[in-house]
């Protein structure tokens, strides 16, 4: 494991989170609009996005978990991880445009995810 590789948990070395590639996938699909517009290249996308919002929700939740119940934080964040999630499960739009937008506010769903990880829920 490299230092841009971080561990879901300790005792966990099965399921790593490489903040690096993810990252990476986060910049590709923001920057898709960039050239000649692909419906594989987006469905590719879509695909490593949901992969990497599938490891990285679980540190979100164990985060809600930690707040306070009642709070405007908790309540905020766990209603921007329920969009998350909803989200991510839809089926990609059958028209290019409409599939771009979906990937690149997915990529930003995901970098909310990212950087909430990396900050340890702040």
């Amino acid at each position: 494991m490299d230092r841009h590789t971080i561990m879901l948990d300790p005792q966990d070395t099965q399921t790593p989170i490489d903040v690096v590639t993810i990252q990476a996938t986060i910049e590709r699909a923001l920057g898709a609009s960039r050239g000649q517009l692909q419906v594989s290249t987006l469905v590719d996308l879509q695909t490593q996005l949901r992969i990497h919002i599938a490891l990285l929700r679980e540190p979100a939740r164990k985060a809600a978990d930690q707040m306070w119940h009642g709070g405007t934080k908790w309540h905020r964040h766990i209603t921007r991880l329920d969009g998350v999630e909803r989200q991510a499960e839809q089926e990609m739009s059958p028209l290019p445009f409409g599939a771009l937008i979906e990937v690149q506010l997915m990529a930003r769903d995901c970098q909310w995810l990212l950087d909430g990880y990396k900050e340890n829920w702040r």
